[in-house]
């Protein structure tokens, strides 16, 4: 008989945390409680991934009316319905929580829907006064959007707030430069929003490729998306119309809505982690080995509570590689390397391996590059351009990074990324007969670099 109520109680019911504890249940055996204060499913499901994808395919009806005028379809523009959408959207929102919660009912985890902190290394404190033991306790918070700190910050709305509006403002400013804020701002202002943005930097996309994330500006400024680098809030009240915002660039203006894209910060606050000696960074990140192993040996962290790689695929994959080491006796180090993903900017953007930038600063690369107007939209009389891009080491020829700007890129980067994780090289690359005619079959058909470094 265990000396604990359980082998393993996890706190947090994201996808990170169902994953691992439906899976040390139904596969494992072991006996699992998970508690979860919020809603299930966490950010992605609830307040992040599949409600900003509803969000991009609705956004993207636009300028679809018009393409279809072009191609000969006798269409006339829609309006649309936040209303209608914003209800299905949030129909579908519950449809999906009511599944995690069958997957974790049917793998045999008792939940408890309250909020878990830690009282010693095997014991953790619901809100709802109980305590329970475990053998192994898993951290799987996540994490939260931030605001700057600032005055009258809170006159501003987050990305959480933005599925739950009454209505669609007029006009927004968003603050940012960063894919959240980017991605958004590609979103409102395809569903008729006036959107404005503001960030910092030279440049958005701060750490993806400079070509890449430049030509991402290029087209959301010529999509009428306003965009001013080198800015940042001075001032924020609320006044008739809507909120009051002075900027460090001279910008006054009122906007109808506000919306901070600055950032997201580890759900890690008043969990009891620090009076256990568990060590954690300056933005509150749970500090882990390879294996997700805190220095508690017996309390693991995945996810963006750990703030390493901050995606939903990569907790999943956290959750599974603890369960291995923890559950199967298989001792399984986290592969972050190589990983593909994608920023649901308009046009998309998918990438995959090194930028250019971090490419020769590590090795002599070779870049070969293209930028072309597709098919599609180029007969439709849109002047949007893609980009296909990759980074090729001189020395082995193996590809270190791909990057691609286009309408799909994500889904073009999923496939991408299993050719640069087997370690293909450029000729390999090369050997693969194009399907024509496509986008993606520039990606084989480059043949002479564009520049050398």
């Amino acid at each position: 008989m265990s000396d604990f109520d359980y082998d393993l109680f996890v706190i947090g019911g994201g996808s990170g945390g169902v994953r691992a504890a439906r899976v040390a249940a139904g596969e494992y055996g072991a006996k699992v409680g998970l508690a979860e204060e919020d809603r299930y499913g966490g950010t992605c499901v609830i307040r992040g991934c599949v409600p900003k994808k509803l969000m991009v395919f609705a956004s993207g009806y636009n300028d679809m009316f018009q393409d279809a005028r072009d191609y000969g379809w006798d269409v006339k523009d829609g309006t649309f319905d936040w209303h209608n959408f914003g209800g299905k959207m949030r129909a579908e929102l519950d449809r999906l929580e009511g599944v995690y919660r069958n997957l974790l009912d049917n793998s045999g985890v008792e939940k408890f829907d309250a909020r878990a902190t830690l009282k010693d290394a095997h014991t953790v404190t619901l809100s709802t006064g109980e305590e329970k033991t475990a053998k192994h306790i898993l951290i799987a918070t996540g994490g939260r959007p931030v605001r700057l700190d600032i005055p009258n910050a809170e006159l501003g709305i987050v990305s959480d707030d933005i599925f739950h509006l009454d209505k669609l403002p007029r006009s927004m400013l968003i603050i940012g430069g960063g894919y959240i804020a980017c991605e958004f701002a590609c979103i409102l202002h395809g569903l008729g929003v006036e959107v404005t943005l503001y960030y910092r930097g030279a440049q958005i996309l701060n750490g993806f490729d400079d070509e890449a994330r430049g030509l991402v500006a290029d087209q959301m400024q010529a999509r009428g998306i306003q965009m001013h680098s080198g800015a940042s809030v001075l001032e924020m009240e609320e006044r008739e119309g809507g909120t009051f915002v002075k900027s460090s660039t001279g910008q006054e203006k009122i906007f109808d809505k506000v919306f901070w894209g600055t950032g997201r910060k580890p759900n890690s606050d008043n969990m009891g982690l620090e009076a256990l000696g568990i060590a954690m960074g300056r933005n509150g990140a749970i500090e882990v080995n390879e294996y997700s192993q805190t220095g508690v040996p017996s309390v693991y962290a995945i996810g963006d509570v750990t703030d390493r790689v901050n995606l939903t695929p990569v907790a999943i994959r956290e959750g599974m590689a603890f369960v291995k080491t923890v559950f199967g006796g298989e001792p399984t180090p986290v592969d972050h390397e190589l990983i593909a993903s994608a920023v649901f900017t308009q046009p998309e953007m998918g990438t995959v391996g090194l930028s250019e930038e971090d490419a020769a600063a590590q090795e002599q690369i070779e870049v070969y590059s293209t930028s072309f107007k597709p098919m599609q939209t180029s007969f439709a009389g849109r002047d949007d351009r893609v980009m296909m891009k990759l980074v090729v080491s001189k020395a082995n020829r193996t590809v270190l990074g791909c990057h691609i700007v286009a309408p799909q890129a994500g889904e073009m980067i999923q496939l991408a990324g299993i050719a640069i994780k087997m370690g293909a090289t450029k000729e390999q690359f090369d050997q693969t007969c194009a399907v024509h005619p496509t986008m993606s079959e520039e990606l084989v058909t480059m043949r002479n670099p564009v520049r050398t470094s």
